[in-house]
């Protein structure tokens, strides 16, 4: 198969609002994803915006590129293809459910680099139908950092595949180690950087269009914002991320970090501000 170079990048916010005034794709059961192979042939890391979204998600200037920032470098593929007839299911209605990161080289400010998606399975949900993708950063010849994106359908009553399976296996008590805000322009100061300009991250108006009380932060930024204080202050050559996604953190909103380390691995959760509800909870080794 042929992978198909993205020229075009559509509106992820203009779909979700098209989504409420027109009937949205219902294709009964789905029992695979039809093969779907997407590149940006040429991204170049852009100094300026390593250092924007850095600074926006609480790293420091010496811990370099932060693991989860190629996760942006995807976002037009990804939204691509959940805005093409390849894709079965809506936009809307569909969530980001976890993800599964592993850096195998460092990446630095004026890489060349070339950014892959490609579909991958399905799975079973007890709140609906799952489904990932696979992401690849390439450098030269060298894959240099890949991830499995896991996104749910929310609805579906005719799922297909195994089961949903944590990859978060660990358990151990946690301690509280900090507290940070998110700011009530938070989605908006994010998706400017990100790219993710959902409505649901916007502001309380377009939010409560789609069932939620108030905008809410992004879970890429809440993850990325625990990542800032669990990552060593150097750049760390390989590590692995495993993360699911629980509830919205409002905005704007305070949250708490607990984790317990093992050496150069922590098992973590952020949690709301009463360290009782957790927002996401994720597995780091480097």
């Amino acid at each position: 198969m042929k992978p198909i170079e993205v020229t075009e990048f559509p509106s992820l916010a203009a779909t979700f609002f098209r989504a409420l005034g027109t009937g949205a794709k219902r294709p009964g059961r789905v029992t695979s994803l039809p093969p779907v192979e997407l590149v940006l042939p040429r991204v170049v890391l852009n100094a300026q915006h390593v250092g924007q979204y850095s600074a926006l998600c609480g790293f420091h200037v010496g811990q370099g590129v932060p693991l989860i920032y190629p996760q942006l470098l995807t976002f037009p593929l990804v939204t691509a293809y959940i805005c093409s007839p390849q894709c079965p299911w809506p936009a809307m209605g569909t969530v980001h459910l976890a993800n599964a990161i592993e850096q195998h080289k460092p990446l630095h400010a004026g890489d060349v680099v070339r950014v892959e998606m490609g579909t991958g399975g399905l799975f079973a949900h007890e709140k609906g139908q799952g489904f990932t993708l696979d992401l690849r950063i390439v450098r030269g010849d060298e894959l240099v950092w890949s991830a499995t994106q896991s996104l749910l359908r929310v609805g579906v009553k005719e799922t297909s595949g195994a089961p949903y399976a944590s990859q978060i296996a660990a358990d151990a008590p946690l301690s509280c180690q900090t507290e940070f805000s998110a700011s009530a322009d938070m989605g908006r100061r994010y998706g400017a950087v990100s790219g993710d300009r959902n409505p649901i991250h916007m502001a309380a108006l377009t939010a409560k269009l789609f069932g939620f009380k108030r905008a809410i932060a992004h879970g890429m930024w809440t993850n990325a914002r625990a990542l800032s204080y669990l990552l060593p202050a150097t750049p760390v050559e390989h590590a692995r991320l495993a993360v699911e996604f629980k509830t919205p953190l409002y905005l704007p909103g305070r949250a708490s970090l607990w984790s317990a380390r093992d050496g150069t691995s922590a098992l973590f959760e952020v949690r709301d501000a009463k360290g009782q509800k957790p927002h996401l909870r994720g597995q780091l080794s480097y």
